[in-house]
């Protein structure tokens, strides 16, 4: 894993690497405040996917997100279009970097995801540990379990 840096790189105009400094001081508006009103076993703050695509500027070949956590090597591609306004990049909890026990430094969440294995944009795509968020033209690597019995070796019967 990453010292809480995140990258975000691919088709974008201005690649960006991010501390939790740097999105402590993304403006208020821009801010998630207790993501857990969208899921209710998750914790902390977060920024917008769509802040950061504002300063990454995706060039018009991006076409998917692709997150990468390189902690657990786990992949997950997702349509740009579909997360655009549904993604947060959950960063804090109580004011200091988000624990990894929680999935930090830097966790990625959809506010209404589907079940996992059931839609592009379902839970296996909200992934802890992210340390690059990559912008694809076509989908990038995605490693998401595809059946049943995998879903379950990933997660244990954690449901995490």
């Amino acid at each position: 894993m990453s010292d809480g840096v995140l990258t975000m790189d691919g088709e974008v105009e201005q690649p960006l690497t991010m501390s939790f400094a740097d999105l402590a001081a993304f403006a208020a508006t821009e801010q998630i405040a207790d993501v857990s009103r969208f899921h209710p076993s998750r914790k902390g703050d977060g920024v917008t996917l769509e802040a950061l695509l504002q300063r990454a500027r995706p060039k018009p070949s991006a076409t998917y997100l692709t997150l990468h956590s390189t902690t657990d090597n786990f992949h997950a591609s997702v349509p740009l279009a579909a997360i655009r306004g549904e993604a947060i990049l959950v960063y804090r909890l109580d004011g200091n970097p988000l624990p990894v026990k929680n999935g930090g430094p830097f966790r990625f969440l959809i506010k209404d995801p589907a079940a996992c294995h059931t839609d592009e944009l379902d839970d296996c795509a909200n992934v802890k540990f992210v340390d690059r968020i990559e912008l694809t033209a076509g989908k990038g690597l995605d490693n998401r379990p595809e059946t049943d019995d995998e879903h379950e070796k990933l997660h244990g019967g954690k449901g995490d």
